[in-house]
């Protein structure tokens, strides 16, 4: 006897449907696996005996089962085929109704007593089932307030294998999981978690400004300064004066960590902006993504965040070039022999680093015993398209004795924030009808309507192009930083002053 039952596999952050298709002929009791399944799908058929064995179902003796997962050119990964396999088997032997098998899609991995277990990719796969015209989706238990955020689906939440049967048998016996998940992100969304404040910070009024633009605009920012001159505090406070995420954002946010394994409790969206600091001795793969399990990397993991790389220099210069394609793109593709995967990679870069390898040079207490060659090809490690794709370069340079002893001072992280969010919606109601993105984001076309200036600041501009030998992608961003500025002011005209600020954030470039 033939069954069909539908499930979903995992491309990238993507889901995509699958027919396990289930035959069951003459034979000698044993299960077949095609389809392009990996290692941990063949393992299945053990798991799926034992846990039907566990239902107290007597599988026919001198029978045969052929399980074909469908489309047969993609791979097939992972433990979740376990429950869609084993209803597959008992419909074809008979054991369970398969009238109501077409409306349900089936995900979980099963255990030897029958208990269902929590797998990962849940949330893009619910999108899937709904996308695919699914009435409901079976998941693991644990797995139930994940797929609950998709609207318009019906999740039924199970925890042993003789569960789905009763259902199958009869579709009111369980039901589904009810979650409103806009009023509970809302509701979580005013318990933001405590983050470090800019009020901590002594001094350094220039890099909180140069920091304060760069979260209302979106753009990449690189602070140079010796050792202990507050770099990686600053980043780590940047979080704190974002825009908090929307509910769009969240569900884009979840369904890539979803994806990675990393949504730990399963009980809702991902609330916070996120904060990645990979250490410079990670790998390409660990940065970019990919493997041979293809996971997002780190560059993907900071979509909609930050991605802190400390040490700048540090880094393998071939790690470094692998952000040039997301820094313009927002996204990174991982192309192998097998498959390309596209992950999502909208990220606001903070680099941080020392202007020589003593970390010294220009500093005015202590002697950098660095010489020029050193130092050249300390920088060289960072290539010039590289330092063109950051748009503000900020010297963090030593406190001075009065800053380091005095009181704090400076706004706090609520009230820059506050200042954030107020250009952030000007930037909104300057887009009506458009894509929204931030200004550091702007298309060619929004930057010409967008960011016009007068013949002064037209004249400034081009005057620091030849002085400073910037590039073209140089003069753009600029532009760009001089919008977010205004924006930040209340104005609506680009002005001189808007103009000169932002060719100070350009004009750092190579301190050795």
């Amino acid at each position: 006897m033939f069954a069909r039952v539908f499930s979903g596999g995992l491309q990238g952050v993507d889901a995509y449907k699958i027919d396990v298709e289930v035959d069951c002929g003459g034979g000698i009791g044993q299960i077949q696996i095609v389809g392009l399944p990996d290692a941990s799908v063949k393992e299945s058929q053990e798991r799926v005996r034992a846990a039907i064995k566990s239902c107290s179902f007597l599988m026919p003796p001198g029978k045969k089962w052929v399980v074909n997962m469908a489309p047969a050119d993609t791979r097939k990964e992972g433990p979740l085929y376990d429950l869609p396999i084993a209803i597959g088997i008992l419909a074809s032997t008979g054991l369970i109704n398969r009238e109501h098998m077409a409306k349900f899609w089936f995900v979980g991995e099963l255990g030897l007593d029958g208990s269902v277990r929590a797998v990962t990719g849940i949330l893009p796969i619910a999108i899937a089932a709904k996308a695919q015209g699914a009435e409901a989706i079976i998941v693991p238990e644990i797995n139930a307030e994940e797929a609950s955020l998709v609207e318009g689906i019906k999740v039924y939440p199970v925890s042993h294998l003789l569960q789905v049967c009763i259902l199958m048998n009869d579709p009111q016996s369980l039901e589904p999981h009810h979650l409103d998940a806009r009023a509970t992100f809302a509701r979580n969304s005013n318990r933001r978690k405590t983050l470090a404040d800019f009020i901590e910070v002594k001094g350094q009024n220039n890099a909180k400004r140069a920091l304060e633009i760069a979260a209302a605009g979106r753009h990449n920012i690189l602070m140079v300064g010796p050792p202990g001159s507050g770099k990686s505090m600053l980043a780590q406070r940047l979080p704190g004066i974002m825009p908090p995420l929307s509910f769009e954002e969240a569900l884009e946010l979840t369904k890539l960590y979803s994806v990675a394994g990393l949504v730990t409790d399963r009980t809702s969206l991902v609330h916070d902006r996120p904060f990645r600091a990979p250490h410079h001795t990670a790998s390409a793969v660990g940065l970019t993504g990919g493997g041979a399990n293809p996971k997002p990397g780190e560059i993907s993991l900071s979509h909609k965040g930050v991605l802190f790389l400390d040490e700048l220099t540090e880094f393998p210069r071939h790690h470094l070039e692998t952000l040039r394609q997301p820094l313009e793109t927002a996204n990174i593709v991982i192309s192998r022999a097998q498959q390309t995967i596209t992950y999502p990679a909208s990220f606001l870069l903070v680099a941080a680093c020392n202007p020589c390898p003593c970390g010294y040079r220009g500093d005015t207490v202590k002697y950098c015993v660095c010489t020029p060659s050193q130092a050249d090809r300390y920088w060289n490690r960072i290539s010039g398209p590289l330092l063109d794709r950051i748009d503000l370069h900020v010297e963090v340079a030593r406190l001075k004795e009065g800053e380091l002893s005095g009181e704090v001072d400076g706004a706090t992280s609520e009230e820059v924030r506050k200042r954030v969010l107020k250009a952030v919606d000007r930037q909104r109601e300057r887009l009506v009808g458009e894509t929204f993105s931030f200004n550091g984001q702007l298309s060619q076309k929004q930057l010409a309507r967008y960011c016009r200036v007068d013949e002064d600041s037209r004249f400034l501009l081009a005057r620091a192009v030849t002085q400073l030998g910037l590039s073209a992608r140089a003069h753009d961003r600029i532009l760009r930083i001089a919008r977010t500025i205004a924006d930040l002011a209340a104005e609506e005209k680009i002005t001189t002053g808007h103009i000169a600020e932002a060719i100070r954030y350009r004009s750092l470039c190579r301190v050795g």
